[in-house]
């Protein structure tokens, strides 16, 4: 009798955990937003709630683009876009982490670096722009330099969180079985701090999309950036959207790809996404 009413009970109790979950990962689920938006954006155009004048139709901007990519224009300020952020990544990324591991694992350290980071995480992109100019001129060294310095930004808070949330047993056995420095930050550091570096790229690469909007709409002569600025000068809002467009969808499939790599990774960590 005792099992036979157990039974229904801890059914209950299973069904009760499985009702509190956010359920099985939706195949493509990062999709159904923006193709909410799209449709919606299609159905105002069509039904002329949404004046073509100050926003175009969907089908208009992919005749636009269309006629970019036939006349070249769109690959070559594509590939110019791709390749400044590329190379405010490779230069952001490893200064951000290397600065986060100094000052995470050493007080003096936080006390020279945490400060100025701090700083720099509230100064808007803009108002760095003008020094940047004067110091590298308006070339490729300022717009990669500005990416940069706007990724190093999360990748230094978030790497610099994973180190400090660190459970102080492992510190401690490590300390206990004598593990030299290099093999402490080797197998304890960097596997502890990875979860809070992925989540710091994850902003970084879609920092670096931002950041690179600013650089390129101020003295720039190539780049989407570009592409939507002489689009300004001559009122084409079709060409301005193609741009907008492109750079949503490289920031989602950038995070996409970071995502991926995260699930990989941390395959191993059960949480409420898994």
């Amino acid at each position: 009798m005792t099992l036979v009413a157990t039974r229904p009970a801890a059914v209950a109790r299973a069904r009760a955990r499985r009702g509190l979950r956010p359920g099985p990962a939706l195949r493509f689920g990062s999709l159904v937003g923006p193709s909410l938006l799209l449709a919606l954006w299609a159905v105002g155009s069509a039904t002329g709630l949404l004046d073509p004048r100050f926003l175009s139709a969907p089908w208009t901007v992919v005749a636009s683009a269309a006629d970019l990519v036939e006349s070249g224009r769109l690959q070559d300020n594509l590939l110019t876009s791709v390749r400044r952020v590329a190379l405010g990544l490779a230069l952001g990324v490893p200064v951000g982490t290397v600065l986060a591991l100094v000052s995470g694992l050493s007080r003096w350290g936080e006390a020279v670096i945490d400060g100025p980071i701090q700083i720099k995480r509230a100064i808007p992109a803009l108002a760095l722009m003008p020094l940047l100019i004067l110091w590298l001129g308006i070339g490729e060294v300022m717009k990669v330099t500005v990416i940069a310095v706007g990724v190093l930004v999360p990748i230094y808070i978030h790497t610099h969180n994973g180190l400090r949330g660190i459970d102080s047993r492992y510190v401690e056995l490590a300390e206990t079985v004598n593990l030299r420095r290099g093999t402490f930050v080797r197998k304890v550091v960097l596997p502890g701090a990875l979860p809070g570096f992925l989540l710091g790229m994850r902003f970084a690469v879609t920092t670096a999309w931002l950041f690179l909007v600013v650089a390129e709409l101020i003295n720039s002569t190539s780049g989407i950036g570009y592409l939507m600025d002489l689009a300004r000068t001559y009122g084409q809002t079709d060409v301005i959207l193609v741009g907008i467009v492109l750079y949503g969808l490289l920031g989602l499939f950038s995070d996409a790809a970071v995502r991926l790599v995260e699930r990989r990774a941390l395959s191993w960590r059960r949480t409420l996404a898994s």
